[in-house]
Formats: structure tokens, C-alpha cells, sequence
């Protein structure tokens, strides 16, 4: 169970799937404490999703941070309130650079490999001795079946799928899911073609919508 006293930590909170799965944990899993993590901080819509949040009774912080380096780590868990300790991580934080293998360069793999690995690293590293309700990490189809022109992104998901795996088999709290397409407005998904999803599609691989995503995330929780 969710201890609702607690604080509930999202990365990529203040992106799109972020801030769904931010309301999801308040209207539907009574979570009355959030800190959302993002690299832009409380900007343009963010400021929208945080009052919609705040309507439905949350306390909301907002944290401007680089969840790739373990100081941007240390900087959101600050944000956690005294008196309301850390009880649950959501990792939905990454970003996409695509590229065949042979062009990809330090750079792209670095990045990629930063923000969702590195992130779920440094997660674990500095929460690991928390009595924690729950470590969720947002993964990727790609980690498991591969896509192409995303062997960076196929290769940091498939980090943090066995680091899940070896928290649980320390005892530790862990679920990561391997996500397919979402469907929905923006995100990382929001830069492909018309082209890319009809190839996903008859790859097997077709949208989910919102309320499909949520109801599988209860699911995994």
C-alpha cells in the first residue's frame, strides 16, 4: 500500500506521460505529496498540470534538475519535505537522439544513456536504504525487441530492466515496464512520422491510449 503521508518522486514529471501518471498517483492512488522533476522546472504547461494537481487537494513541488548526474539526484530528493519522507519513485525521465549504429557518436550514446540509466542508477544509489512502497521505471519495448536506429536508447533501457531484476533479488523494491507506443500528444513518441507508426503497427507494436496506459501501470504497481 502507498503510504499517503509520504512523497512520491516522479522523473520526466514535467513532461506529458509524466504529469499523467503525476494525476493517475493522486486521483487514483490518494498520493497527497509529489516533487516532479524536470530539466525546464515549472514552465508553460507544467504550470497548468501543477494547479490541476493542487485542485485535487496535492502538495506539489516542482524541481529543475539533470537526473543524469548524481548532484541533480541529490538536488530533487532535497525538495522531499521533512516530516514526509521519500515512499516512492517513478523514473519516467529519458530522452530519444536516433541514429544507425555506425553514426552514432559519443555524444548521442552519452545522452541517452544518461537520462534513463544513469538516472535510474543514481536513484537507486542515494534511495536505497529508504523503506520505500515502490521503485517503478518507465522502460521501453526497444530494450527488449530492439527498433531501429535505436541501439542507444535499446541499450539504456535494457540497463535499467536488469537493475529492476537485481534490486528485487536484493530484497528491494522494483518494477520496470517495457512500454510500447503511447498515444498521446507530445513526448518522446511526438517526433514520429506518419511512417514510423504504421511500421510499429504491422511490427505488432500499436498505441495505447492514456487510460489503457494507466490501467496497465496499476497492473505492474
Amino acid at each position: 500500500p502507498i503510504d499517503r503521508d509520504g512523497t512520491v518522486l516522479v522523473t520526466g514529471g514535467t513532461g506529458v506521460l509524466g504529469g499523467l501518471v503525476a494525476e493517475w498517483l493522486v486521483s487514483v492512488c490518494g498520493v497527497r505529496r509529489l516533487v516532479l522533476v524536470g530539466r525546464g522546472g515549472l514552465v508553460g504547461s507544467v504550470v497548468g498540470c501543477v494547479e490541476r494537481l493542487e485542485g485535487l487537494g496535492a502538495v506539489v513541488r516542482v524541481v529543475a534538475a539533470d537526473v543524469s548526474s548524481r548532484a541533480g539526484v541529490v538536488e530533487a530528493l532535497g525538495a522531499v519535505e521533512v516530516g514526509h519522507p521519500l515512499t516512492g519513485v517513478v523514473h519516467a525521465a529519458g530522452v530519444v537522439d536516433d541514429g544507425v549504429v555506425g553514426s552514432l557518436s559519443g555524444g548521442q550514446v552519452g545522452v541517452v544513456m544518461g537520462g534513463k540509466a544513469g538516472g535510474a542508477w543514481w536513484l537507486h544509489e542515494l534511495t536505497r536504504g529508504l523503506e520505500l512502497s515502490f521503485f517503478l521505471v518507465f522502460s521501453s519495448l526497444a530494450g527488449v525487441v530492439g527498433s531501429a536506429g535505436q541501439a542507444n536508447y535499446a541499450a539504456a533501457n535494457g540497463f535499467v530492466d536488469g537493475l529492476v531484476q537485481w534490486r528485487r533479488s536484493c530484497g528491494l523494491v522494483g518494477q520496470s515496464v517495457a512500454w510500447g507506443l503511447w498515444d498521446v500528444v507530445g513526448g518522446m513518441a511526438g517526433g514520429l512520422s506518419v511512417g514510423d507508426v504504421a511500421r510499429m503497427s504491422r511490427g505488432g507494436v500499436t498505441g495505447l491510449s492514456a487510460s489503457e496506459g494507466l490501467e496497465l501501470l496499476g497492473a505492474a504497481m
